[in-house]
């Protein structure tokens, strides 16, 4: 069934048209990438030094072949982002797609599994849908405008495959993003990890201890930094080093549907997609109650 008429005009007919067969596609994404996993599987390197695997490959196959079944928008994937910016420009509306974001973690199968499948839904610049799935502890992170955003764990929220549109369903009535926060008075939680660490990061980082006193620190790879943010485990997440459009547009349509801001860092607006570079400028991800009253005497 193709779908080429634009988007819905509504909320509930986008959740309804675009969510769950895309959850669908993630779901099956990260059951392929997590065969790949439990394998002896082979890494290659790309022409910058990146590392690929089968997981990469099947994941991409898998969200391709999916979407482009299913509607006529095009899809752009960071495994086919060879497509040219005279093409680029006439797309109004596409799927962005990062098949195995974390890939590093992977291919250290590091215990922890902070990789993610990564699909988002693009009009107009604007990440409008975002699906972040977790396979190695099974959970969604899902956004969509005008919708709020949810959170759905393995053995609470569904069961299994054939679950997934009951819980969908069903998350409308489920509390939204952020969840209570658990925050120490007087501490912000920023999201910095180490594998990323560098002088302009270390120096925000000095900047907020300045204005709000103690700042902890907290790290997860992959995606999952603005799922922190968005869920209320985190405050802030600086992101000065570079990313590419696919590294952040579902997470970010997942934090801002939870009422946080991204902003570039030097312009101060909101990220956007579809550029004649595929690079994005230095950015940071607000929590929804940003700023936070913890200004020191």
């Amino acid at each position: 069934m193709s779908h080429s008429s634009g988007l819905p005009t509504t909320g509930r007919s986008l959740a309804a048209n675009f969510c769950a067969p895309a959850v669908l596609a993630a779901f099956d994404a990260g059951q392929a990438i997590m065969e790949v996993y439990d394998s002896d599987f082979q890494v290659e390197l790309k022409a910058d030094q990146s590392p690929l695997t089968a997981a990469d490959r099947a994941s991409h196959n898998i969200i391709m072949q999916r979407l482009q079944q299913l509607w006529d928008f095009p899809v752009l994937s960071e495994e086919s982002s060879e497509v040219p910016w005279e093409t680029r420009r006439q797309w109004e509306t596409f799927w962005l797609v990062d098949p195995l974001d974390g890939t590093k973690d992977f291919v250290r199968r590091s215990g922890s599994g902070e990789f993610t499948v990564n699909i988002a839904l693009i009009h107009r610049c604007e990440p409008v849908l975002g699906i972040v799935y977790r396979p190695s502890r099974p959970t969604f992170y899902l956004g969509a405008r005008g919708l709020g955003a949810r959170k759905l764990v393995l053995g609470k929220d569904f069961n299994d495959r054939d679950d997934l549109s009951d819980a969908l369903a069903l998350s409308a009535s489920q509390p939204a993003l952020p969840l209570t926060r658990q925050a120490q008075p007087g501490l912000v939680r920023v999201v910095a990890t180490r594998s990323h660490s560098n002088q302009e990061t270390d120096d925000f980082i000095s900047a907020l201890e300045e204005q709000y006193g103690a700042v902890e620190r907290v790290s997860i790879g992959s995606s999952l930094k603005f799922c922190l943010v968005a869920e209320g485990a985190a405050d802030i997440y600086p992101r000065l080093g570079p990313t590419m459009e696919w590294d952040t547009a579902a997470a970010q349509a997942v934090a801002e549907a939870a009422g946080c801001t991204v902003k570039e860092l030097q312009t101060g607006q909101p990220l956007r997609y579809n550029k004649p570079n595929l690079v994005n400028p230095f950015f940071v991800t607000y929590a929804a109650d940003w700023p936070p009253n913890r200004n020191r005497a």
